[in-house]
């Protein structure tokens, strides 16, 4: 199983392009960039940066943006129509933040099925994430929905779970093995109980919460491997304020954002080739 490191462009400055930027990110081990197009500065300077560069893409969709609520038939109208823009660039698969969490179940599963189908017609994965406001915010709602969709895919960030469930997920096993036994992609990041997103993953303060999360990224290799996939994809996805924590008055940040990335990006690639070192 090969692995692909994607390098997220939130808090990335694309005002001047990203070409700048390669000759860091290549030396890194990135071979894709994750962003919605609806969201890159010029949208025809990135389509030329990516055609020059060779690098893949792994577009973000979000359906009904980033509104509450909304009806099903909405956020499928909306789903559709940010895939149909993608799909002419050819993208890696795509990553979805999609439905509401004020939904029931039942209107839940109508949007999921109707999403697979929509997976199907294209030809292109769709990767569901595990995102805060959508159904799949916390680990219940999104198991009730896994069992439903055996087939369904998912991109594991668990940050936002435990952020939700306000815990360490240690009563969650079960779901964390289901979630890994259906995920397509995972997003990197540490979060703990009261936030999305630590401070920095390399202080010691963190260490528990950081080995509780790699623990959950190999349960989710180990399971990919056991199902024979051909590329598992990583993006550590560390993100600028107010994920970022910032000094108070003077709003600088608490550290560099780029080097947490890389630094979680090295450690994980060879946290993945210690489990498999054959991939």
């Amino acid at each position: 199983m090969k692995f692909k490191l994607v390098r997220h462009l939130w808090g990335v400055d694309g005002s001047h392009g990203y070409s700048r930027y390669l000759p860091s990110w290549r030396a890194t081990g990135y071979e894709a960039v994750e962003i919605s197009l609806r969201l890159v500065p010029d949208r025809s300077g990135f389509i030329e940066f990516l055609r020059e560069s060779g690098m893949g893409w792994v577009p973000q969709v979000f359906s009904r943006g980033f509104e509450p609520g909304g009806t099903v038939r909405q956020h499928l109208d909306s789903l559709r129509d940010q895939i149909e823009e993608c799909l002419p660039l050819q993208p890696l698969f795509i990553n979805a933040h999609g439905g509401s969490d004020a939904w029931s179940q039942a209107e839940a599963e109508d949007f999921y099925g109707a999403a697979m189908g929509l997976e199907k017609q294209t030809g292109v994965v769709l990767s569901h994430e595990t995102h805060r406001m959508r159904y799949f915010g916390n680990p219940w709602t999104t198991r009730a929905v896994l069992k439903q969709f055996p087939e369904l895919k998912l991109t594991c960030d668990f940050s936002h779970w435990v952020c939700v469930a306000e815990r360490l997920l240690g009563d969650c096993g079960e779901i964390i093995a289901q979630a890994a036994r259906q995920c397509h992609h995972v997003h990197a990041r540490v979060g703990f109980e009261e936030g999305p997103q630590v401070s920095d993953p390399r202080a010691p303060e963190w260490a528990g919460h950081l080995a509780a999360h790699e623990g959950w990224w190999r349960v989710i290799w180990k399971s990919q491997l056991e199902r024979g996939l051909k590329l598992t994809t990583l993006t550590p996805e560390f993100g600028p304020a107010p994920y970022m924590p910032l000094l108070p008055f003077t709003q600088a940040p608490v550290t560099n954002l780029a080097e947490v990335c890389d630094w979680m990006a090295t450690r994980q690639r060879a946290s993945f080739f210690n489990l498999a070192p054959n991939a």
